[in-house]
């Protein structure tokens, strides 16, 4: 039985499905794939994109843990965007909900209409990272907070004794230095010389020990297809990985060191050029099994409607 990881941004551009066909083909999948292998639902957020980028994984993760019984959540976290206090509640909800599935990874995001959209500044997201992470992780152990005029207090408490498992993201060594210092694992979307060496340190001079790490190297393939026919593959969703591949790009122009960025134009380039989106024929995905990979699939990418989702979903877990 091959292992992956489903991860769900809900893109609904105008020429894909809606997102209230997406939305309950995500909780769908997650509950069809976590008997076939699937071991991890990874939701990601963004705000005020034009093709409706997943803005609550909160929501979307309560949707899939109600609809499972065994499989991980990992859900990616703005962390500035949030009111400390709100959000450990719902977190502490959701440990419940999902009987202690749900993980986090948090971020500080980069894209300034986002921190518009909160009415905050950019140029604060590491501060506000740093002060709501350390009110968030004293408010999930269960104490009594009085911060800034406010008395803070969560119930109920989480299921998991401290609250549920957390780390951090990005792709920097502020990144890596912020996971080590505050104790978290550091689950990364690309790698910088000495980024390993920068959380261990900072791990071990704030007296802990480096935890888990992940550090994808740029030609990950972060979305991955498999079919019987690749040039046919190519010719049904080829414009729906290109409208992910492009908008990732427009948000990360200078972006080098991240696994999901391309340079890709045309579907053609994708295909051909970047490792970030493929299609793998059957052969060749089974090699790759055989060698101990576990896929990330992207099923939903770009707003592929469900119907025709369902049928690449299918055929990878299939292999065998």
């Amino acid at each position: 039985m091959p292992l992956f990881t489903l991860r769900f941004d809900m893109r609904a551009p105008s020429f894909g499905a809606p997102p209230t066909e997406l939305y309950a083909a995500a909780s769908e999948m997650s509950a069809w794939a976590e008997t076939r292998g699937c071991i991890a639902a990874v939701l990601c957020e963004h705000h005020c994109a034009d093709d409706g980028y997943l803005p609550s994984p909160l929501l979307l993760g309560a949707a899939i843990a109600a609809r499972t019984k065994q499989l991980m959540l990992n859900l990616v976290i703005l962390l500035p965007f949030y009111d400390p206090a709100r959000l450990a509640e719902d977190m502490a909800v959701l440990d419940h909900i999902s009987a202690g599935r749900a993980t986090y990874v948090f971020g500080i995001g980069y894209r300034a209409e986002e921190y518009a959209h909160f009415g905050l500044s950019l140029s604060d997201r590491g501060r506000l990272a740093d002060e709501k992470l350390g009110l968030l992780r004293r408010l999930l152990a269960g104490e009594e907070v009085l911060h800034g005029g406010r008395r803070m207090k969560v119930t109920p408490r989480p299921r998991t004794p401290e609250g549920p498992m957390m780390s951090w993201g990005g792709a920097s060594l502020a990144a890596a230095r912020r996971a080590g210092r505050n104790g978290l694992g550091l689950l990364a979307n690309g790698v910088v010389p000495g980024m390993r060496e920068a959380y261990e340190n900072a791990s071990r001079d704030a007296g802990y020990d480096p935890g888990f790490m992940m550090l994808p190297e740029r030609d990950t393939a972060t979305n991955v297809f498999v079919a019987d026919d690749v040039d046919a593959a190519w010719d049904e969703i080829g414009k729906y990985l290109l409208h992910d591949a492009l908008a990732y790009s427009e948000w990360n122009p200078d972006n080098t060191v991240s696994a999901n960025i391309t340079t890709a134009k045309t579907v053609d380039e994708l295909r051909h050029e970047s490792t970030s989106h493929v299609i793998l024929p059957v052969d060749d995905a089974r090699s790759r099994l055989a060698a101990g990979e576990v896929f990330n699939i992207n099923p939903l990418c770009g707003g592929i409607p469900p119907e025709i989702a369902w049928k690449y979903l299918k055929r990878f877990a299939e292999l065998d």
